[in-house]
């Protein structure tokens, strides 16, 4: 006599199985695109950057960017911005999963936020805001000036509010070190794989010149790309041609900084340190404040204000040899910054504005015209030039 299978199962039978819930099924979608979408970032991370650059091009030559599609053009702008932020941060992850693919040596302001970026969790978060309001701080501006004035500049104290709280906040996390620009770990390109053909091999056993190009235009030569064993992974150099024997040694030279401690990259500022970085990070909030106020656009007293305290900073940073190169380094990209002062307020109004206009009309049509949407910008929107 057969007995039924569920006699052996102790006669119970099995529950029917549940539906699979349908928003627990879409909501798991969207990370697997996003998955997809970061793989294809870091295989294709060369082209990524192309058409990034491309598209930022793009919208500085569009016609009539700066006033009749001046908010679509900024849109596309500061989209693709926050874009390629988002893109640094797969290739970041991509490259922290894959130690391979750092470059040997990183760069001093990379190795800085790097480590502070994975050390302390505000003070990656603080700088992804202020790298978001940097993005679109311009567009936020142009959102507030159809509303009228009085909005506009109310929308320029507070982002210059918020990004000065950022920065103070950045300076306290680090335990008052100076800021770096950005705060967050600029791109690292991932090397492509390159195979050497026979032809090079056959070069380089001749004694040829076989350096190669990297798709980022950039020449490479023999003694900086590596021969993989395909047993074992091991990556092995190659030789240095006989007469290139002084650029291999000054490719493998560690400096000072090369070997210390990421977090001693910048030292903590003495007391007139911090008060010249306060002054710089209160600067623009004390100009915009003074210019909002100002009825006249020739009025020399925001100019002069906001300045005054640029210099002063400059005056009270530490120097000798208190500072390191990733300070000078940082200092150097501020004395640059500071060109944007003759774009601005009463020197651009009585100086600049006419020395532009007479360079316009000597331009082509086409440059001119450009140009003149630039004009444009600079004199109707204060984040145009802000550094």
């Amino acid at each position: 006599m057969s007995l039924p299978v569920d006699h052996f199962r102790g006669g119970a039978s099995r529950p029917p199985s549940k539906p699979q819930n349908p928003i627990h099924s879409m909501l798991s979608i969207p990370p697997q695109w996003l998955h997809m979408y970061g793989d294809f970032i870091t295989k294709n991370a060369h082209q990524v950057s192309q058409i990034e650059s491309a598209l930022r091009s793009l919208t500085y030559i569009i016609p009539g960017r700066f006033r009749d599609a001046e908010i679509a053009s900024e849109t596309v702008h500061s989209g693709v911005q926050l874009l390629s932020l988002y893109h640094d941060a797969v290739l970041r992850g991509a490259i922290t999963k894959i130690p391979g693919l750092a470059p040997k040596v990183p760069s001093p302001h990379s190795r800085y936020t790097r480590f502070w970026t994975a050390k302390s969790r505000l003070y990656r978060r603080i700088a992804l805001l202020l790298q978001i309001v940097q993005y679109t701080e311009l567009l936020w501006e142009m959102a507030a000036k159809r509303k009228g004035e009085r909005i506009r500049w109310r929308v320029i104290i507070v982002l210059e509010i918020i990004k000065a709280v950022c920065r103070l906040l950045l300076m306290r996390v680090t335990n008052s070190r100076p800021l770096v620009t950005p705060p967050l770990p600029d791109r690292e390109p991932i090397p492509p794989e390159v195979d050497q053909s026979d032809e090079d091999a056959l070069k380089e056993l001749m004694g040829e010149d076989t350096t190669t190009t990297e798709m980022n235009g950039s020449a490479k030569a023999v003694h900086e790309r590596e021969w993989t064993m395909p047993r074992t992974g091991t990556s092995l150099p190659s030789l240095p041609n006989p007469g290139d024997i002084g650029s291999y040694l000054m490719s493998r030279v560690l400096t000072a900084d090369d070997i210390k401690p990421a977090a001693k990259l910048l030292n903590t500022l003495s007391r007139s340190g911090q008060t010249a970085e306060i002054l710089h990070i209160l600067s623009p909030v004390v100009y915009a404040i003074a210019l909002s106020r100002s009825k006249d656009k020739k009025s020399w007293t925001p100019w002069l204000l906001g300045i005054s305290m640029e210099y002063a900073a400059r005056q009270l940073r530490d120097r000798g040899l208190r500072s390191t190169a990733l300070e000078n380094e940082e200092w150097g990209k501020r004395y640059w910054a500071a060109g944007w002062w003759t774009m601005r307020g009463a020197f651009y109004e009585n100086f600049t504005k006419s020395l532009i206009g007479g360079v316009r009309r000597r331009m082509p049509n086409l440059v001119g015209g450009i140009l003149e949407d630039y004009e444009y910008l600079w004199e109707n929107y204060y984040f145009s030039t802000s550094a």
